[in-house]
């Protein structure tokens, strides 16, 4: 059945199919995330991670934490538990207070959580067109939170005259390593519609997924998670020179949970929900351009446990800015960041900043750039904090390639959330805000689009780090404060992208992060990633992947005290074969060889898991 089906399928579009294997001209990479103009990579002053359609389609099946965790300098630990664990976002010795998520050109986050980060959870990878991550600070450009890393994900939009229907579908195993009875307990759908006809262009997107199998913590209880989400955005080109649009945004996460302490099965419940609205517009001028970006976002979390909570919070963001491009040499951004949170605890609290900002861009033609700004961030609660960027390069051409240097010494701040200056639990409104220093040196060498290999040294420290310490011994209260002394974390972070052959590319990554006061819990000293990936007459790509995360430590909740995790290495397979133009079919192994391992002391972990789906474009 399944082969007659594909053939009638592929047999309507035969000539589009044609058209489409025609050769197309391969481009020098562009990169937008560390200027906020579009650079050739080997301008840029920085080694940015760029994940295209293409590898995210390579990857299908997989969660969009899932693909960034197998990027250098990054661990997002609860990635291989069960699909409602909390994840923790660690790149260089931080955690998930440094890192900012940017969707659409939109800073989002969740004032109400105790780190006040957006959940990666709440994302479906079917929706997203590419990714750039941006390591290191950058809170000139981008404002709060952007320490030690900016994840810019920009969503998919029609592109294609005419109407277009994109179905992608996924069934799959949820199992333990001592379970493996293969039974379907992971259904993910998701349909994308989109329309454009001259000037006007939308898109419709819904998705759902329903994950159960696992229990949270090890046990025997199985706990449902599922996830609901849709888009749909508008845009209209009104002439060359000004564009709108507006998007709106829904997500909700349900998931079961169990106790925390003493950890064992319970029937906990948690929710999720976020509405999102914004919109863009640009209009271009000769040698500028004047960018407006705005949204309001809205998010209510609910927990039905022994101590039931629920919050609700809102945030509003404006950014608008002026790119002006004085030669092909100087590009430049001023611009205004606004940013209001408020959140409903006992009684309604809020908080807003006002940031003005500066960064220019020199291009030198003989191999000299720099990427230098400023931002005066206003913050209503403990006043005015000055931060600064200079990132120099220097690019010899060689050949097919290039040698880059580079170097970069930049400060960021990560202002103290609205629970932690007015949560239920230990809030201190004298809080100051965090602020780091990162200093980086490294280099990429480019052989051509065949190597390119990249090494980059880190040096990071944190002043006023906020801590949550018990303030009373005997009643055990506890509080946030600023600490006295200065965090320090170094490393290495080392990039690897090769083409052995035709079709068959290798890519590795190598993260040594260390630390004089110790690293933070769960964060590994080192971490390898490789993938070797092979191409197959242009339809089907095979790739195996593998992953080494070393010796951890974690917290024995039952003792109250702390163990090392042992390092594990997990290996995955995937299978993608394209029948035709407008249809393709995935096969995904997760942890190939059944491994058995610990992410979270008392917690599950994932086993051996096989995923299959498909995806038709009509």
């Amino acid at each position: 059945m399944w082969p007659v089906v594909t053939v009638l399928l592929c047999a309507k579009v035969g000539a589009q199919q044609e058209q489409d294997s025609t050769a197309t001209l391969q481009l020098d990479e562009v990169v937008v995330s560390d200027s906020r103009f579009e650079l050739k990579r080997e301008n840029s002053g920085k080694t940015v991670i760029s994940i295209s359609q293409k590898e995210l389609e390579q990857n299908q099946g997989r969660s969009v934490a899932e693909i960034i965790n197998t990027k250098s300098g990054i661990e997002i630990n609860g990635t291989r538990s069960y699909a409602g664990q909390n994840l923790s976002t660690f790149v260089r010795g931080g955690n998930n207070r440094q890192v900012l998520v940017i969707i659409d050109g939109i800073q989002v986050s969740d004032p109400s959580g105790t780190s006040a980060e957006y959940d990666l959870r709440l994302l479906n990878m079917s929706q997203i067109e590419s990714i750039e991550i941006l390591k290191g600070a950058a809170s000139t450009l981008y404002g709060n939170s952007a320490a030690t890393a900016v994840i810019n994900i920009t969503t998919k939009k029609a592109k294609k005259e005419g109407l277009a229907l994109g179905v992608i579908s996924s069934y799959g195993t949820n199992q333990t390593e001592g379970d493996q009875n293969y039974n379907i307990s992971d259904i993910s759908n998701t349909v994308n519609l989109t329309a454009k006809y001259g000037k006007l262009s939308i898109l419709a997107s819904g998705g759902h997924q329903n994950t159960d199998g696992l229990s949270a913590a090890i046990g025997t209880e199985s706990d449902e998670v599922s996830r609901i989400d849709g888009n749909f955005k508008v845009g209209y080109q009104f002439s060359e020179r000004f564009d709108f649009n507006v998007s709106a945004f829904y997500n909700k996460l349900n998931s079961d949970y169990d106790n925390g302490f003493p950890i064992e099965d319970a029937d906990f419940y948690f929710t999720s929900e976020q509405s999102r609205f914004g919109l863009s517009s640009a209009y271009k001028y000769e040698n500028g351009s004047i960018n407006v970006n705005a949204a309001f976002n809205q998010i209510t979390r609910a927990f039905e446990s022994s101590f039931p909570a629920s919050y609700d919070s809102q945030s509003y963001v404006l950014d608008v800015f002026n790119k002006y491009t004085f030669s092909d040499n100087i590009h430049t951004i001023v611009g205004i960041n606004y940013i209001d949170n408020k959140t409903l605890f006992f009684e309604e609290y809020n908080s807003n900043t006002v940031d003005p900002y500066l960064n220019a861009v020199y291009v030198g033609e003989q191999g000299i750039n720099v990427n230098a700004g400023v931002r005066l961030n206003n913050h209503s609660e403990y006043g005015s904090n000055f931060i600064y960027n200079i990132n120099p390069s220097y690019r010899i051409s060689i050949k097919d390639g290039y040698l880059r240097f580079m170097g970069s010494y930049a400060t960021s701040y990560i202002a103290p959330n609205l629970s932690q200056l007015y949560g239920p639990f230990g809030a201190n409104p004298d809080l100051n805000p965090e602020e780091d220093t990162t200093l980086e040196g490294g280099m990429e060498f480019k052989v051509s689009d065949a190597f390119t290999i990249n090494v980059v040294y880190f040096n990071r420290t944190e002043d006023d780090r906020i801590l949550y310490e018990t303030i009373d011994p005997v009643t055990f209260e506890s509080q946030y404060r600023n600490s006295a002394e200065t965090a320090h974390f170094d490393g290495v972070e080392v990039g690897l992208n090769s083409e052995l052959a035709k079709g068959l590319t290798f890519d590795a990554n190598y993260t040594y992060t260390n630390s004089k006061e110790g690293l933070a819990l769960r964060v590994p000293k080192s971490k390898i990633n490789a993938s070797l990936g092979y191409v197959i007459k242009d339809r089907t790509y095979v790739g195996l992947a593998y992953q080494f995360v070393s010796d951890r430590t974690d917290t024995d909740f039952a003792t109250f005290s702390e163990v090392t995790l042992d390092s594990f290495s997990l290996a995955n397979l995937q299978l993608r074969h394209q029948f035709c133009s407008n249809l393709s079919a995935f096969l995904a192994v997760d942890n190939l060889l059944n491994e058995t391992y610990t992410e979270l002391v008392s917690y599950t972990t994932k086993g051996r898991n096989v995923r299959i789906g498909f995806k038709l474009s009509l």
